[in-house]
This record gives structure tokens, sequence and C-alpha cells, in this order.
């Protein structure tokens, strides 16, 4: 009987070795929970061409947007898990779902960690025929004349903007109200048109309408001033030092996926990322491409999962 199990293990493990030899034979498919446009397509799209360069075959890029991330989720969580499908995932939406409901499709345990794309800071932008306010502390101080009148914008239930905001309210005492969107593009569209005020999202999406005063930008959500708005100061030079807002785009394949599959993928999107064309794409588009191999990704989600569930209990926070 040991004998067989033996040879059963040695079978197993030349087979899982050839696979991960074989790899890629043909197109890798990149799942996206988002619509076009927006930091998490935008992050795929960058790093796609030249993750298939480094693979050897093309690599995809498909949007299954919907359900604040759970479709994509879903369907990347019961493919099969041979390297060939990949979620392009989204920060808030990896941990920040799991504490908004208990009844999600998914967990974060069926997913295995390949690497971190892409990283941004985040801006807090209103709209100035809707705020009177030019900074950040009057901002504050006219959002608490008026509790819950202010409407602030989100990509949808469970993103950065959702969960980042109840955390300004939280820290600051300003009671807005939420109104949650399919995607950057919609919230942003709203926002413009004066139905909701205030949108706290990533640089590159509100720049242009920065530039034309259609929005002001109060302040970035990081330790240092962001390249694309040098003259808008950090939430710290703005007088709240103690709020800062990251989201991060990372790669993860279904859970049981062959480690050597694992290893070269992430090898492979390494090696993407370094090439200056792809340094020089994410600069463009206001993000930073950093790379962090499957352990200190693994380390930064187990992180995160129990910042946002202490602080979704602190603050009240629900699946609206």
């Amino acid at each position: 009987m040991q004998k067989l199990f033996a040879a059963t293990l040695l079978v197993a493990m030349t087979l899982t070795a050839q696979a991960a030899d074989d790899f890629p034979a043909r197109t890798v498919t990149m799942v996206v929970p988002n619509p076009p446009g927006g930091l998490v397509d935008t992050s795929a799209r960058i790093v796609a061409e030249p993750l298939g360069t480094a693979l050897g075959k093309p690599v995809v890029v498909e949007n299954k947007d919907g359900g604040s991330g759970n479709i994509a989720y879903q369907a990347v969580a019961r493919s099969q898990p041979d390297g060939y499908t990949l979620l392009v995932s989204y920060s808030a939406y990896h941990v920040g779902n799991p504490n908004l409901s208990n009844n999600l499709p998914w967990a974060p345990k069926d997913f295995v960690p390949v690497g971190l794309i892409t990283i941004s800071s985040n801006v807090i932008a209103v709209n100035p025929a809707k705020i009177k306010a030019a900074t950040l502390t009057d901002f504050i101080n006219e959002v608490k004349q008026s509790p819950g009148a202010i409407n602030y914008a989100s990509q949808g239930v469970g993103s950065v903007s959702h969960l980042g905001t109840e955390v300004f309210k939280q820290q600051t005492g300003a009671n807005m109200t939420h109104v949650p969107y399919r995607g950057s593009g919609a919230a942003i569209k709203d926002v413009l048109a004066g139905n909701v005020q205030v949108f706290i999202t990533t640089p590159p999406s509100v720049m242009g309408h920065v530039q034309t005063g259609k929005l002001r930008a109060l302040a970035v959500t990081s330790d240092k001033r962001h390249p694309m708005l040098p003259d808008v100061p950090t939430t710290a030079e703005a007088g709240l030092p103690g709020y800062q807002l990251e989201s991060w785009v990372a790669l993860f394949a279904p859970a049981g996926t062959p480690q050597p599959v694992i290893d070269k993928l992430a090898a492979s999107v390494e090696a993407a990322l370094k090439q200056a064309s792809t340094q020089q794409n994410a600069q463009a588009a206001g993000i930073e491409a950093r790379f962090e191999g499957p352990a200190t990704l693994q380390k930064r989600v187990d992180t995160e999962l129990a910042y946002w569930k202490r602080t979704v209990a602190e603050a009240g926070i629900t699946a609206e």
C-alpha cells in the first residue's frame, strides 16, 4: 500500500511539474471586476501586453463588472485552477467585501496571490458649484453645518471610495449621504452634474476636470503630493494628518493552482512590471506600477482584512 501511495504521489508530482513546464500553452485571461476605464481596468491593460510577452502567449482582459465585484470574483473562484484564468483584484473588493457581508459567493481563501501590479493614492474632489469650501478644513466645516445634506459618490458598495469616505466621516464627524454607482465614470458624471457633490477617487479619474475648474481637488490621501496634481496638498498638509487612503490592484489565481504555475506567473508579472514602457504607461496614467510577490501580497491581504474588520465594525458600515 505504501509503495502504491508513493508511486501515485510521484506520478502526481511529475504531472504537476510537466504542466508547469508546458504553461502557458494557450491564451491567459485576466478577469476585471470593473467596467472599462478606471484604476482596475487601466492597470490590467497596462500589464496585459508585457505579461503576454514574458509568458510567450497572449494575455487578454475580460470585464465582468457588477455585484460590487462579486460576479467576477465568483467566476474566477469557480474556474479551473490551471493558471489560465486570473483575477485582477481590487483592494476594496478583496479586503472590504468579506467584512461587509456574510453571504458572499466567494471568500479570500478561494484565491492564491500571484503579485501586486499597481498602487495609487486618492484625491478628495468636490463640485465647486455646489461646495463653497476651497480647503479641506473649510469643507469639513461646511458639511457639519448641514449633516446628511451633502451626498458623496462611490464606485460601488465596498469600493475604496465607499469605505474610505466612511472612514473620513468617522474621523472628521462630517456626515454625508452615500450614493453608490457602477464604476468611476458614472460617478464622475453625476458629480459634474451636481447630483452628488463629493467623490474620493484616483487622481487620473478627475485630473482633467480639476484642470478645467469643473471640479476642485481639496487634498490627496497620501504622505506625498501626486505628480499629476502637484499644487494639491496632502491630507496632512491640509489639516487631517491621520487620514490616508490607497487603492491597489493585484493578480490572483484560483486556489489549487499548482505552485510551479504560480511561480512562473509571478516571475513573469515581475518581469513585465520592470519594463520601462510599463513604468512609463503607468506613470502617464497617474498610477504606480509596483511588484510584490505572492508572500508579501498575502501579508498585505491579511493585514488589511484585519484592519477593515475593525474599521467596518467601529464605523457601522453596511452593505447598503
